[in-house]
């Protein structure tokens, strides 16, 4: 009589049928809802390792370590403590992390731990990535992100070697601190996160350091940060013989419009009025004011000495930077200068009564348009619905109020001073409007509500209404 065999151990069937199932529920997720889980999941990691011994000189609070991983992963900067202060050096590195990969687009990081993992990037990721980058053949993806990300490296590297030799001769940081500050700045500029290591230290009484070569290397990292994947592509890497494309030409044209704009109200309003530029030498005035405008349009750091006591015309003019934001598929955020750029030329056209939204040689298509308007609408929405709800629970002024949830919204991270005294239900609102500010609002509310292609069953009259 033959033994009796033991039973075999259905472990490899059961692991195979667990990751099965587990695939065709990432493959049946909507890229849009995708992005919103690995934000949130993301957001959720950086509060636990915050929590975490050792990453504070105090234990934080479940809110501020909440609070504080949604501003690093939304690339804001908006802060309830000071970090050079409040956080260990393992803290202020976990802050750096965070928004390393917040500043990357997380449709693109998520594309490429799967890659790395071996396993297949689904076709609707493929065609999300391939949309947002701008690309024409969905199969360009891997190679391009890997690109990006190398290209992305390379210039945080050189801009933290060249903060570092600054930094280091001149004697602004000391020796052992200089490489540590070097790529933390040079990481935060890059991906447009408004935190520093150098407010709250007496020896840095006015923050970041005001130099002009400091803040000339800190602000064209910012700068470039803000451009977006799409324009490094056509830049560099395209082989398209028909040179720029028409996305990053009007990018490139609105970012230098932007600045200058912002760069000469700035000079105008805090020097010829008496405000906070009129004590400073020419050179120091003229670097400043360029620093604040390129760094008001989602990266966040002040410059200006007095920020808070600016007049109310650069108020002003910052919280429109700030709206209008940095470009698409870049590391910065607001409604995007491609946004801004449709509806403006959108208004040109009409007024010159165009069929079609003209730019240059060039006609828009009709959707794009549509897709302005919504994107504007529900941003608008987004800012004023917050803005009451904290006007209702706190007690700051209108223009502190609004000024901070723009901040948040564009995910750009300067304040009046007020974020470290707003009560719990309004920084819970502050962190809803950072995570839709970086994801996009349109983003959140496609993940949210869904969005299908309807057929077209029954066709209905037409009938105008009076506007304007």
């Amino acid at each position: 009589m033959k033994p009796v065999q033991p039973l075999k151990r259905p472990r490899k069937r059961v692991i195979k049928m667990v990751r099965s199932a587990a695939e065709k529920v990432v493959q049946r997720t909507p890229p849009a809802l995708e992005m919103v889980f690995g934000l949130f999941i993301l957001i959720g990691a950086g509060t636990g390792l915050l929590l975490i011994p050792g990453a504070a000189a105090r234990p934080l609070t479940f809110m501020e370590a909440a609070f504080t991983s949604t501003s690093a992963s939304a690339v804001t900067g908006l802060s309830v403590f000071t970090p050079a202060t409040t956080l260990t050096f393992w803290g202020q590195v976990i802050l750096m992390v965070l928004a390393q990969i917040g500043g990357v687009s997380l449709i693109v990081t998520v594309s490429l731990i799967s890659y790395s993992l071996g396993r297949e990037v689904t076709l609707s990721r493929r065609l999300t990535v391939t949309s947002s980058l701008g690309l024409d053949n969905p199969g360009q993806i891997m190679r391009v992100m890997i690109r990006a990300m190398t290209l992305m490296f390379i210039i945080e590297g050189v801009g933290a070697l060249l903060l570092y030799l600054h930094w280091r001769f001149s004697g602004i940081v000391p020796a052992g601190e200089a490489a540590f500050y070097a790529i933390f700045h040079a990481v935060m500029c890059f991906c447009n996160a408004g935190f520093d290591l150098f407010a709250g230290l007496p020896q840095y009484p006015n923050g970041i350091p005001s130099d002009p070569i400091s803040l000339l290397i800190m602000g064209f990292l910012i700068i470039l940060g803000g451009l977006g994947i799409p324009v490094y592509m056509n830049l560099i890497y395209s082989r398209n013989k028909r040179g720029l494309s028409l996305h990053t030409k009007v990018t490139l044209v609105m970012a230098l419009v932007l600045i200058l704009v912002g760069w000469a109200g700035l000079l105008a309003a805090e020097y010829w009025h008496n405000g906070v530029l009129a004590g400073m030498p020419p050179v120091d005035r003229i670097v400043n004011a360029w620093f604040q405008s390129v760094s008001a349009r989602t990266a966040g750091f002040a410059s200006l000495p007095g920020f808070s006591q600016m007049q109310f015309s650069s108020i002003l003019l910052i919280m429109i930077l700030m709206m209008i934001g940095a470009g698409p598929a870049s590391t910065g955020g607001g409604i995007t200068t491609g946004t801004f750029a449709v509806l403006l030329f959108a208004v040109f056209s009409y007024a010159r009564g165009y069929e079609h939204i003209r730019i240059g040689k060039r006609s828009l298509p009709d959707a794009l348009i549509k897709r302005a308007l919504v994107i504007l609408v529900v941003c608008i929405s987004l800012v004023l619905t917050a803005t009451w709800l904290i006007l209702y629970t706190n007690p700051f002024s209108m223009t502190e109020t609004a000024f901070e949830v723009i901040s948040a919204f564009s995910t750009t991270g300067l304040s009046l001073g007020i974020t470290a005294g707003v009560n719990t239900f309004g920084l819970w609102v502050l962190m809803v409007v950072m995570f839709c500010g970086r994801l996009g609002a349109v983003t959140i509310m496609i993940a949210m509500l869904g969005r299908e292609p309807r057929k077209r069953l029954v066709g209905y009259p037409e009938e105008s209404i009076l506007i304007g």
